[in-house]
């Protein structure tokens, strides 16, 4: 995927939430998604795909046989090991949805602007040099960890 989207001219940050974004839907599809064949839960399949559009935009899919529920994103305790898929995808992509196809197909889609990356979900700060932290020696640590050798 990285290597096909920057031949496409796609920025490096575009590739980074395209690459976090497919590997969210699989994960999605597969726990929650029934295979696209006849095959038991777990041993079927799902498509994924990507595509640049004239305008640059970049849709990324993944596909799956469909399931019991429609996607739509959670609110999971601060402890909960799941269920922050389809946040980390919101907060990512311009916009994303489902499309309906044969034979109950489910398609999950997310729409990046190539080259755009939403800032506007964290903000990104620049921490101290280690040395500027008053009190902080790593010798004592760093002499036990040379004993272990």
């Amino acid at each position: 995927m990285r290597e096909q989207l920057r031949m496409s001219g796609v920025s490096d940050s575009a590739i980074d939430d395209a690459v976090l974004i497919l590997s969210e839907l699989l994960s999605n599809a597969c726990r929650h998604g029934r295979p696209l064949d006849d095959a038991p839960i777990g041993d079927g399949d799902v498509r994924a795909g990507w595509r640049v559009d004239d305008r640059g935009r970049l849709t990324v899919e993944v596909t799956d046989g469909g399931g019991p529920t429609r996607p739509v994103p959670s609110t999971p305790s601060v402890t909960a090991k799941g269920g922050r898929g389809l946040n980390i995808i919101t907060a990512l992509a311009e916009e994303w949805g489902t499309r309906d196809g044969a034979c109950g197909e489910l398609t999950v889609w997310a729409l990046l602007s190539a080259g755009h990356r939403r800032e506007d979900f964290a903000e990104q700060i620049t921490a101290p040099p280690v040395s500027a932290l008053a009190g902080l020696d790593f010798t004592e640590a760093l002499g036990a960890l040379d004993d272990l050798a």
